[in-house]
């Protein structure tokens, strides 16, 4: 990447996001959630009728997660939850610091959650639970969740916790694989109309160590995943910001998901990284949205929302200037 295109990719963070102590940890300013909410209500137009609505925490089932395969294939990512256990005296004596050779952090033990991955894989065993045949028709669902992934670098369109939308289709091995090719061909569109410069090519996971090599190898033999990418740095190195993935029977296999033939159940989803697309619109049409194109803010329902936004920093009445470098206001 060109400094020209750090220089100005990292001004427009700067703008939209605040930094927190932790490294690829950001507080979102007001006009960066609000061409977020744009997207989300605009993937919200886009959904296929009948897609059932879930919206899942941060956290989910530790021993759901290692049953999903997730432990195995992404242990580098994993984030999990912990906690002090013990006697109050105990606790006391670590949070305190009485034994100098132990740090209370060493007391810390897990618990049963983890930080959620992406916003998927809580819906599998959800479904399971029902222990209903998945119907002829197959099912769509539409899920969300705040995710988290222990990135190995920090840049600004690689956080550690963000945002993401799925898409999730369930049904016989013809309706997942046509799900993934007909949303990866449909997301062509959906970047145009936000005058976004884009390509979609095959992608593999972050699988880890050198079994996870073979294993992205297969999946790009297969055509198992593509993504939508984006210029946002360069157009050398560009941007994931929507995934289209199919699972085969992995999930169905798993969870015992069958169809109404008795069959395996097959799985596909598409991913919506809300963060990086956000960040793709600013750095492609600038930080004040009186001057992005018409279609785009009518796509993301600016206009007809009759929402303005400025790019001039608002003051407080006492007369100074709030964290944040940009207003919204209607």
């Amino acid at each position: 990447m060109s400094r020209r295109a750090e220089d100005q990719i990292g001004s427009i963070a700067d703008t939209l996001l605040q930094p927190t102590s932790a490294a690829g940890v950001y507080a979102r300013t007001a006009l960066f959630e609000r061409v977020v909410e744009g997207l989300s209500g605009l993937i919200t137009r886009l959904r296929e009728p009948d897609a059932e609505i879930f919206r899942f925490p941060p956290v989910m089932s530790r021993q759901q997660l290692e049953r999903s395969g997730y432990l195995k294939s992404f242990p580098h990512l994993l984030g999990s939850v912990s906690c002090l256990h013990g006697e109050e005296s105990d606790i006391r004596a670590l949070v305190e610091g009485r034994d100098p050779d132990q740090d209370w952090v060493a007391g810390l033990s897990a618990t049963d959650l983890v930080l959620t991955p992406a916003a998927c894989y809580p819906l599998y065993p959800l479904v399971a639970t029902s222990g209903s045949a998945v119907p002829v028709k197959g099912l769509l669902f539409d899920v969300a969740s705040y995710c988290f992934r222990r990135e190995r670098s920090f840049e600004v369109d690689r956080l550690q916790a963000f945002q993401m939308r799925e898409w999730v289709c369930m049904g016989t091995p013809e309706q997942a694989l046509d799900f993934q090719t007909r949303w990866k061909f449909r997301a062509d569109g959906l970047a145009t109309k936000l005058a976004l410069p884009h390509t979609v090519a095959p992608a593999s996971d972050p699988f880890f160590g050198r079994a996870g090599k073979l294993m992205a190898m297969s999946q790009l033999q297969q055509s198992l995943k593509f993504e939508l990418l984006i210029p946002v740095h360069s157009e050398e190195l560009p941007t994931a910001c929507m995934s289209f993935n199919y699972h085969q029977d992995h999930f169905g296999a798993t969870w015992g998901l069958v169809t109404d033939a008795g069959a395996v159940a097959h799985t596909a989803c598409v991913a919506f990284g809300l963060d990086r697309l956000a960040l793709a619109l600013f750095a492609t049409h600038g930080l004040d949205l009186r001057n992005w194109p018409k279609m785009v803010r009518e796509t993301l329902g600016f206009d007809r929302e009759g929402y303005v936004t400025t790019s001039e920093r608002p003051r407080y009445t006492n007369g100074t200037t709030p964290r944040g470098n940009t207003a919204v206001t209607e």
